[in-house]
């Protein structure tokens, strides 16, 4: 009778899957979160900040590792990603404004944004243009001033490879201060923002071009001074005191998304469990306090708002890259 009785009810267990939903795929063990950089910029925050949340709101089985894949600005570790992890549920990858502008620009090989699913992003960090603490500029009018008189004369460094996000605000800016030869001012890439900000500091380089949390901890160092925060308006809180690139006349917005992609190939199912998740760590309290101590200011879309945000976004930086020649 009882053998009967569980047969019974091994029986109607599909029968009862499908009148409660689908069954959606969560992992059991370990995941991974790719970083498309070397440690201390802005995809390694990204990763390191979200598997911490992560575990701290128990939304995975287990801990979190940060894989970092650097190179061709993300290129490399997005096709790792579409030859070695089509499929994996395990895994998500950070990406930005940076990740679409070379998808944008076609700049990464024989990459599309649909060989991807994008999830979701997190908030937005606020590009800046930064120099060293004994830097003859105080202001960024009188960077672009020195660029006016000659385009040269100023070098830049960034995380990111020529003709991409962080290269882009500089172009924009200087477009905007009347600079004509654009393709004479000095931008060097980096693999992450922290190296480029040590050239910086090293005195190799003028400025640094990048993100807020990429620059932050040394701002606080003292080693960093920050000239210009391409927002539509002051930061708040103790960010209050960074001038606005608009302030000082240059009207340039650049935020930079920071969220994630994930392999092609997965179940509708598991990219909705990571949807629904990141989700919840972006309503949490751990992760406003988060975006608080870093700088990084509301922004959030998910799921199939994203993805039509991501390609949105592509076309608009085609169209701009265009506009600059950074498009071959």
């Amino acid at each position: 009778m009882q053998k009967t009785l569980r047969s019974l009810a091994l029986a109607s267990l599909p029968l009862m899957t499908l009148l409660s939903g689908p069954v959606l795929a969560i992992p059991e063990g370990k995941t991974e979160c790719i970083a498309p950089a070397k440690p201390g910029g802005g995809w390694d925050f990204t990763c390191r900040s979200v598997a911490r949340t992560l575990q701290e709101l128990d939304l995975i089985p287990a801990g979190m590792q940060t894989i970092n894949i650097a190179g061709a600005s993300g290129g490399v570790a997005f096709s790792h990603v579409r030859a070695k992890r089509q499929g994996d549920e395990d895994t998500i990858v950070a990406a930005s404004t940076a990740t679409t502008t070379r998808l944008a620009q076609r700049r990464y090989a024989q990459g599309n944004a649909d060989q991807v699913r994008w999830a979701t992003a997190l908030g937005a960090d606020y590009g800046i243009i930064a120099v060293a603490k004994d830097s003859p500029y105080a202001t960024l009018t009188e960077l672009l001033d020195a660029l006016e008189q000659d385009p040269g004369s100023v070098s830049f460094s960034g995380g990111d490879v020529a003709g991409g996000f962080d290269h882009l605000k500089v172009l924009m800016s200087a477009r905007k201060a009347g600079v004509e030869e654009l393709k004479d001012i000095k931008y060097l890439a980096f693999d992450s923002g922290s190296v480029a900000i040590t050239q910086l500091l090293g005195g190799h380089i003028d400025a640094f071009t990048g993100d807020l949390s990429e620059a932050l901890g040394f701002v606080e160092s003292g080693d960093l001074r920050l000239l210009a925060v391409f927002s539509e308006e002051r930061l708040p809180g103790e960010f209050s005191d960074i001038p606005t690139a608009r302030e000082q006349g240059i009207d340039v917005i650049a935020p930079n998304w920071r969220g994630f992609y994930l392999p092609g190939g997965i179940s509708d199912e598991s990219y909705q469990w990571w949807v629904d998740n990141l989700d919840t760590l972006y309503a949490s309290e751990e992760w406003k306090q988060v975006m608080q101590d870093n700088g990084l200011l509301p922004f959030h879309k998910s799921g199939e708002a994203m993805t039509q945000f991501v390609n949105q976004q592509i076309q608009d930086i085609r169209e701009l890259s265009d506009t600059l020649g950074l498009i071959q």
